[in-house]
């Protein structure tokens, strides 16, 4: 069974985004496909969190998990912050108000127009190679501005059972945790501002233990690596890797668990009273909030297999499709978004228009009776969604996309 998905209120067998009716957005859109994301929903995650994370604890949105401007203008003005992953997310920042240096730029492979733009907009850097540090040691003095920094550490461990690692062994992502000291000393003879660092070694992680296993070796690692550097550290940004449930036998998170250990944290390491903690997530802020709408339009048997062929697809929603690193595909949780509910219910798989056979959004799921014209809904599709996606594969016309 999936985890409950109740997020979205029913109301009279039609599901309601933002307290609206999917049929009424339709009309509002103007067509299908298209996504959907209640913002409700985002103010009341961050709401959640607020509630049981200690106070100095800081809230950045990690762009790169749902780009829309509508929706990073929004956590905007919930968050404290903004993460970024190119010069375009950067600009989709700065547009909202957010001063740069609440917005930190990571990534692997920037450009010097990259840097020079972050250095000239006040934004920190998270340095990924040595390389990277002097050339943007070399823009700063072009620019006569002293950009700021931190540095990305590849630790020497992991984050446990995360759907993707990011850290802990040969990686592109970071500087080697035995290159730091050299690199932090360096910093400061290039008269970088060399703010702190940046430690994000997972993602989707569903378990609470593995978690604040990871934010001990993080705090761990930081206070011995101050003893080596002279580095006065003013920034940490500890990453996040909070998941949400999409398959049979996933739960919900437990968040207060993590909470409490953070505070147990900031109480035991003196520098961390006088260290801005920076905790950086994407999908668990906005990946419930998002629902793909797309129509049927055919229905056929082949072989005893009943088909509902829409107008969606991978290459507006290549992670529902298992295209995005699923080793063995798995349904995200699918709705008959007008007949909530309703029985009897058939066996059918949901496909797109795609001249792919990965084209495939649901494989052999329960729905009530559909056919030509019904609507169908892809639940947890707020992050990952349409950015990550092949949006030009085939030529097909782009989705929607809509804050409720």
């Amino acid at each position: 069974m999936h985890a409950p998905m109740t997020q979205f209120t029913v109301a009279g067998r039609h599901l309601q985004v933002g307290g609206v009716p999917v049929s009424q957005l339709v009309a509002r859109v103007g067509k299908t496909p298209f996504y959907a994301y209640d913002r409700r929903m985002i103010a009341d995650r961050i709401a959640q969190l607020r509630a049981v994370l200690p106070t100095p604890i800081r809230l950045h949105y990690a762009i790169k998990a749902n780009p829309m401007p509508a929706v990073v203008q929004y956590l905007s003005g919930l968050g404290d912050g903004l993460d970024v992953a190119s010069l375009q997310e950067m600009n989709t920042a700065l547009d909202t108000g957010m001063p740069g240096n609440h917005i930190s730029f990571s990534g692997p492979g920037k450009t010097d127009v990259e840097l020079k733009g972050a250095v000239a907009s006040g934004v920190i850097v998270n340095l990924e190679s040595e390389g990277e540090m002097e050339r943007i040691a070399r823009l700063g003095e072009q620019l006569s501005i002293r950009p700021l920094v931190s540095i990305r550490i590849n630790p020497d461990f992991e984050l446990k059972y995360s759907g993707m690692q990011m850290g802990g062994s040969a990686k592109v992502f970071g500087v080697d945790l035995e290159r730091l000291p050299e690199m932090a000393n360096r910093a400061a003879q290039l008269d970088l501002d060399l703010l702190g660092f940046h430690i994000f070694n997972g993602s989707q992680n569903l378990r609470a233990e593995a978690i604040v296993d990871a934010q001990n070796r993080t705090f761990c690692l930081i206070d011995t690596l101050l003893e080596q550097v002279s580095c006065k550290l003013r920034w940490l940004n500890i990453g996040g890797g909070f998941g949400i449930p999409y398959f049979p036998g996933e739960s919900h998170l437990k968040v207060e668990p993590i909470a409490t250990n953070l505070a147990s944290l900031l109480d035991h390491y003196p520098w961390a009273k006088k260290t801005e903690i920076v905790l950086e997530l994407g999908r668990y802020l906005v990946g419930e909030a998002g629902i793909y709408i797309c129509r049927v339009v055919d229905k056929k048997v082949s072989r005893g297999v009943t088909y509902l062929v829409t107008d969606g697809g991978m290459h507006h929603n290549l992670a529902a499709s298992g295209n995005l690193g699923q080793v063995i595909r798995k349904n995200y949780p699918v709705v008959a978004v007008e007949k909530m509910g309703e029985s009897p219910l058939e066996e059918v798989t949901i496909v797109g228009p795609l001249c792919t056979p990965l084209d495939v959004i649901a494989h052999q799921v329960q729905l009530p009776r559909m056919g030509t014209g019904d609507l169908i809904g892809v639940l947890q599709s707020g992050a990952y969604g349409y950015s990550a996606s092949p949006t030009a594969f085939l030529g097909h016309p782009p989705a929607g996309e809509i804050l409720v």
